[in-house]
């Protein structure tokens, strides 16, 4: 688990402040009985456009005297809560590298598979462009 995030409620509808909670997916805090127990004392839902979500380093931004509850975020959750947060010129871009992060999984493996039937080195950075320095590295394990 992360640094405590923050659920608030704004008192303002206008005012565009961290993320819908129910924007961003699944959050397993939003299950808990603590979460639960507050949204009911404040007379709030899960889905109210009031409730809302910022992330740990955002959290000097809540509004004073807004109600507030310090809600545990996993590094997954947190992801999600930045992602919706930036502007879409920074959401695609990260979409991008996540896309490539993806990609990027068991490239080692790859390699090794790679090397293992023979496909000589200078063609598997050919083909991938991978730094020759990895490709060099993961033929010495070999």
């Amino acid at each position: 688990m992360t640094d405590e995030a923050y659920l608030f409620l704004l008192d303002d509808g206008a005012v565009e402040l961290g993320v819908a909670p129910a924007a961003v997916g699944d959050l397993a805090c939003m299950d808990t009985t603590a979460v639960r127990a507050w949204l009911d004392a404040q007379g709030s839902a899960a889905t109210s456009p009031r409730l809302r979500l910022l992330p740990p380093e955002e959290r000097e931004a809540v509004p004073e005297g807004a109600e507030r509850l310090p809600v545990p975020l996993s590094e997954e959750e947190l992801s999600r809560v930045r992602h919706h947060m930036a502007p879409a010129v920074h959401a695609r871009v990260e979409e991008e590298l996540l896309a490539y992060r993806d990609c990027a999984d068991g490239r080692d493996d790859l390699i090794g598979r790679a090397l293992a039937v023979g496909v000589p080195p200078h063609r598997i950075v050919e083909l991938t462009g991978v730094d020759p320095a990895t490709v060099t590295a993961a033929a010495g394990g070999r």
